[in-house]
């Protein structure tokens, strides 16, 4: 029995059989929004309302916080409270609040330095939703000053260390082929660890987001889309070793870097974390390991002094960009997001340093069970976890 060949048809007919069952949906939703076929199942109860706090912002007229509405339906705001006391407010713009739509509410509240408060909101169908405040610090305004000051703490915690650990490089030339492994195995724990974290804290964020996000489905889908891009592009002309392998490694680490950045930002604009002296040393610490990371698998070349310097731009510059972002235009979804989109590219490096590491070998799968790479591979995994402890806050 032969196949037989579909008809060909022309594009505008081809045309024409798509549009008939798009206009056929189209049509049928009109139809039941206007048939409203739930109306008789109405018992009198209010809509279901949903309200978010997505940025709040301490100055010298009080407290203004940005919502957004996630509800069934349009929803009002009628009444402010801070502290267990009902304050006046005001709302920009004014009215009812749309689905996915945000207001500011701004609230004349004299806020008390370095303590904490409860802000409440009320709806018109006495549904509150609160919101706590838990250090009152005033939030950085965009000036010169203040976006130096974030660019010195965000090179310290990703420039410096970079840096640092590049300096690993002559040191690590000539180490043989199982140290060779060993080095490419620490690159994979640290990493793997490095994906954990990020994965955890954007699941966190998207948790206080606004349901409408579909935050943990945005941040699995966000982090698989990122893995499949990167890989698209890294396989685009083979697979990629050495130099290019050192600069996917760098810019997996950048995206993770920039992560990083939103969270101090967001976090020293919140009042929510101290960013003394310790827990600075703690994050260059923590970070050390990824110019080293970088550096191996470029052991077997000798590249340029300025190559070093582009890539301690491009793993640790994200840093102070994500300062910047986190402090001054901080919303959980999109930290979420983009941590979402850093665990991707993490991910794609840890793919492409273990073929790396395989094809290195002749014993390829053979030799990631050996002392060497479950020395290395568990040694990254034990420093990061050891000096995330200092972080944590």
């Amino acid at each position: 029995m032969s196949d037989q060949n579909p008809p060909t048809r022309s594009p505008l007919f081809r045309l024409l059989l798509a549009l008939v069952p798009l206009a056929a949906i189209l049509g049928s939703f009109v139809w039941i929004a206007s048939l409203d076929p739930l109306r008789s199942f109405n018992n009198g109860a209010p809509p279901v309302e949903a309200l978010s706090i997505e940025r709040t912002i301490l100055d010298e007229t009080g407290i203004q916080v940005l919502v957004r509405a996630g509800g069934s339906e349009a929803m009002k705001i009628a009444q402010v409270a801070v502290d267990d006391a009902y304050w006046s407010f005001t709302q920009d713009p004014v009215g009812p609040v749309a689905r996915g739509d945000t207001v500011w509410v701004r609230i004349p509240y004299p806020w008390v330095l370095g303590e904490a408060h409860r802000v409440a909101m009320v709806t018109d169908t006495g549904t509150v939703f609160e919101h706590e405040i838990a250090v009152a610090v005033p939030t950085p305004k965009a000036n010169a000053g203040q976006l130096r000051l974030q660019a010195l703490v965000g090179a310290i915690v990703g420039l410096l260390p970079v840096a640092l650990g590049l300096l690993f490089y002559p040191a690590m030339r000539g180490v043989g082929q199982k140290g060779m492994n060993a080095l490419l195995a620490l690159t994979v724990g640290l990493l793997a660890f490095l994906l954990i974290d990020m994965t955890g804290e954007a699941l966190e964020l998207a948790a206080e987001a606004a349901a409408l996000f579909q935050g943990s489905a945005m941040v699995w889908l966000a982090a698989l889309a990122s893995f499949l891009l990167l890989m698209a592009i890294g396989r685009w002309r083979g697979r990629p070793e050495g130099l290019a392998l050192a600069f996917y490694i760098a810019l997996g680490i950048g995206v993770h870097n920039f992560g990083e950045g939103l969270a101090i930002g967001g976090a020293f604009a919140a009042g929510s974390a101290g960013l003394g002296t310790f827990l600075v040393l703690g994050f260059a610490l923590h970070n050390v390991t990824e110019g080293i990371g970088i550096a191996a698998p470029m052991l077997r070349s000798r590249p340029a002094l300025w190559t070093f310097a582009v890539l301690t731009l491009v793993a640790g510059g994200p840093a102070i960009l994500g300062m910047w972002a986190g402090s001054l235009a901080y919303a959980p979804q999109w930290s979420a997001l983009a941590l979402a989109i850093g665990a991707g590219a993490i991910l794609q490096v840890i793919v492409e340093v273990t073929s790396y590491l395989m094809r290195q070998n002749p014993d390829r799968q053979a030799v990631l069970f050996s002392p060497a790479v479950l020395g290395g591979f568990l040694g990254g995994l034990a420093f990061m976890y050891a000096t995330a402890a200092l972080i944590k806050v």
